[in-house]
Order: structure tokens, then C-alpha cells, then sequence
């Protein structure tokens, strides 16, 4: 029940109103001292207080402001007779939550009570969400407990705590803005939003106005005055995601922008200064692409100060079992659907392939296994994709005397067949229902091959 105190020298209102209060479901407590009801809101909890401006023992601008002293986000709605108007704005300015005027309905201040208990649902709900997004692109975003993702939360803490540019290594899929934003939103700088920027998805003709921006006039196009992300991400972070795909000419602006912190607007004769940190990925490797002539060695250097090295999936094959979990939770949440229970043989299976496309891949595999699961357990027979993938980890016997491309194909394909069926526990529906034939057909092989 939401807790009132009523402030007020008239003893008779005071228990008029809480009675009232009382009937509509709040807990009502009264004080005809204005120091009392310090002492009261000192010891107690409270969500409103509600306090008469003009008594004798203290006014209530000064309780106002004790009171907010002793709890600075208590909701304090203070009544006011006629003559007081002014002081009651003063007291709104100086921290109360409304005012009411005297006499007053009852009803009028029970409106005024619900309508400042939704708005503090609303802001207890509104940060709800932004520590949920917080967390969510925090460390906690980068799920796993093997070592080298301990190695890697480490690294990201590490480089939140120095204002130094980061360079991030990694292949395609393996969470570099994951990293990014963490290492953001650990930092000083989490007060302003990250600006992100792919240098490989921007034309080359384009990426420097992206960049830097343009006046009016500067080329063709320029239709107006542009901001580049640099300004944009003024007192904040610039990600420079693949790094690597920058032009060398672009190269040579960046590694001045970052050495002096001014940037010059393209068609500006004037540079402006911005304070904006630098964290760049790529999946390339740099140090090849310097000693090719295609990567600045003294941008590298600028760049590297902090390296952040993230390892591939099948680097860390202890993780599945806690990604397929996270990630099944996270989109049966998001398609409305129940959470399914994940079969042994799955995880066992999953854990076996190589991933090239990394964490993405198997997230992207999840929500599609997901979206037609139909079941309360979580099995193979939605990874088909994944299945055949792993047909590349089949050998190819070569020390057969027959080397005819009917036997050889028939050999790959007895094998093929017996790895799935060890994958799903020799259970022939779902063995057929990855492999895209009938149960008939799969019959008919496991006879024709002598399968057991």
C-alpha cells in the first residue's frame, strides 16, 4: 500500500483527509509538527508527503527543503489557501512535486496522487529498461565463462578504464561491437551514445563526408551544411568498424584527426576540435596489410595502443552449451513462443561443428530452429543446415582399390548416413527428416549399405 503523511497545524483536516485517503487504499499517517514529520520521514518510508504551507512552528518552503535534504526523491504536494499562490510555485520550483489549492474536494487530491503514482511507475519502469540495456551491452552481452572469455572480460574492463584508442581483432561473426559497446559502456564516456560507422559499407567517395562532413556547396551533391560522425561523436566513442577497408587516402585524415583532435569539414578552410575516442575492428590482419603497402603502419601504431584479440567460437567450444541457452531463451522470448527444453544430443552435436561464421551463425541458426520448433524439446532435426555442413568432416577414403566415383560416392554417403544417425541416437524419423528424405528412402539405404 502506498504510504502518506499529511503535514498540517489543523488536526481535525489532517485526520479528515487521511480517513478519506485511507478508504482508497493508501496508508495514511498524520503530523501537527512540522519537525515531527521530519523525524517521521528521517525513520520511515514514505512515497508522498503532503504539507501546508503556512504553519507556526515552520514554514513550509523550509520544511520543503529539509525534508528533500533528508530524502532528495521524496514527492511532496504542497496545499496552498488563497494569498499563497506564489509561494506554492516557489515551492514547485524549489523541488515539490505539485500544489494544491485550499479548499479542496478530496477527489481532486486523490487525481493528483494517481496521477504522480503512474508517473513514478513510469520512471521506475523507464530505469528498469535503461539498466536492462545497459546490461544487455555491457559485459554481460558477452555470454560464456571459458577462459579466454574471462581473458576477454578482463581486457575489456581494462581498456574501459583508459581513454586510449582500442584496436579489435577478430573474424567475421565473432562479436566486435559487442566488444566495442561494452568497453563504451564501462567507460567515462557512457553518458552519450557510441557512434558506429562500417568503413566497408560506405563508397569510397562518400565515407570522407561521413567522416569529417562538408559545407554547402563543397561538391556537387552538397546541398547543405553537413555534420560528419566525427562531431557527432563529440565527447563520446566513434566505432570504426573494418578499419581495414579505409582508403589510404582517408587513412592519412584519420591519423591526423586522432594525433591532433581537429577534424576540417570538406569545403571548410578552418578545423575544429573534437574530443572523441577512437575504437576500430577488423577482421584482417593489419600487420600483413602494412608490410603489403596497404595499410598505414603509422596509423597501425596510432590505433594498436590497446589491442583486444577476440577468439573464434571454435575456440572456445566449453561456450555452446551457454550460447544455445541464451539464445534459445532470448528469441523464444521475442516470437512469443514457450521456452523448449534443449536435448543432450543437440548440445553434443552443435558443440562438434566448426562455426566459420562464429557466434553470429549459431545465433542466426538458433532463431531459425526456433521459429519452427513445434515441440517442448529442442532437438536436431531443426538444425538441417548445420547437419549437412558437416559433411565436409567426413573423410574421403582414397585407399580403396575402387576409386570410381559411384563407389567413392557411395561410400561418402554410407558414412554420412551413419553420422547422423549417431548424432540423433539411431532414431530413424529425425535422422530422415535432417537428411531431406523419406523414412522410406533412409530404409531402404540403411538395406542397401547392410546398416545395423
Amino acid at each position: 500500500m502506498p504510504r502518506v503523511l499529511f503535514v498540517d497545524d489543523d488536526f481535525e483536516f489532517t485526520n479528515m483527509l487521511s480517513t478519506f485517503i485511507s478508504m482508497e487504499g493508501y496508508e495514511a499517517d498524520t503530523s501537527n509538527s512540522p519537525k515531527r514529520a521530519l523525524n517521521l520521514i528521517r525513520e520511515q518510508n514514505f512515497d508522498f508527503v503532503i504539507t501546508d504551507i503556512r504553519m507556526p512552528e515552520m514554514d513550509g518552503l523550509r520544511f520543503l527543503e529539509e525534508a528533500l535534504l533528508i530524502k532528495p526523491n521524496l514527492i511532496i504536494v504542497v496545499m496552498s489557501a488563497y494569498g499563497t499562490y506564489e509561494t506554492a510555485i516557489e515551492a514547485v520550483k524549489r523541488g515539490a512535486y505539485d500544489y494544491i489549492a485550499k479548499p479542496f474536494n478530496p477527489e481532486e487530491l486523490l487525481l493528483l496522487l494517481k496521477k504522480a503514482e503512474e508517473r513514478e511507475n513510469l520512471k521506475r519502469e523507464n530505469s528498469l529498461l535503461k539498466m536492462q540495456i545497459k546490461k544487455e551491452s555491457g559485459l554481460d552481452s558477452i555470454v560464456g565463462n571459458s577462459i579466454a572469455i574471462q581473458n576477454l572480460k578482463e581486457r575489456i574492463k581494462k581498456a574501459a578504464g583508459v581513454d586510449v584508442t582500442v584496436l579489435i581483432n577478430g573474424e567475421s561473426g565473432t562479436g566486435k561491437e559487442l566488444v566495442a559497446r561494452a568497453i563504451h559502456n564501462l567507460s567515462k564516456r557512457s553518458d552519450r551514445p557510441m557512434i558506429t560507422i562500417n568503413c566497408a559499407a560506405i563508397p569510397e567517395n562518400l565515407i570522407e563526408s561521413e567522416l569529417f562532413g562538408h559545407t554547402k556547396g563543397a561538391f556537387t551533391d552538397a546541398q547543405a551544411d553537413k555534420v560528419g560522425l566525427f562531431e557527432d561523436a563529440n565527447g563520446s566513442t566513434l566505432f570504426l568498424d573494418e578499419i581495414g577497408e579505409l582508403p589510404l587516402t582517408l587513412q592519412t585524415k584519420l591519423l591526423r584527426a586522432i594525433e591532433t583532435k581537429e577534424i576540417r569539414r570538406i569545403g571548410e578552410n578552418k578545423d575544429r576540435k573534437v574530443d572523441v575516442r577512437i575504437i576500430a575492428a577488423t577482421s584482417r590482419n593489419l600487420p600483413d596489410d602494412v608490410k603489403n603497402g596497404r595499410f598505414r603502419e603509422d596509423l597501425f601504431y596510432r590505433l594498436n595502443v590497446f589491442n583486444i584479440s577476440i577468439p573464434p567460437l571454435r575456440e572456445r567450444v566449453d561456450d555452446i552449451p551457454i550460447l544455445l541457452k541464451h539464445f534459445v531463451e532470448k528469441f523464444a522470448t521475442k516470437h512469443n513462443k514457450k521456452i523448449p527444453n534443449i536435448s543432450k544430443e543437440l548440445i553434443s552435436y552443435l558443440s562438434k561443428l566448426k562455426w566459420e561464421g562464429n557466434v553470429r551463425q549459431l545465433e542466426n541458426a538458433v532463431e531459425s530452429a526456433i521459429i519452427m520448433c513445434d515441440s517442448d524439446i529442442l532437438g536436431m532435426e531443426y538444425f538441417p543446415n548445420e547437419s549437412i555442413s558437416r559433411a565436409s568432416d567426413i573423410d574421403i577414403d582414397l585407399d580403396s582399390q575402387d576409386l570410381s566415383l559411384a563407389s567413392a560416392v557411395a561410400r561418402f554417403e554410407k558414412k554420412f548416413i551413419i553420422k547422423v544417425l549417431q548424432s540423433v541416437g539411431g532414431n530413424r524419423t529425425k535422422a530422415a527428416k535432417i537428411m531431406n528424405i523419406s523414412h522410406r528412402t533412409l530404409l531402404y539405404k540403411l538395406k542397401e549399405y547392410g546398416i545395423k
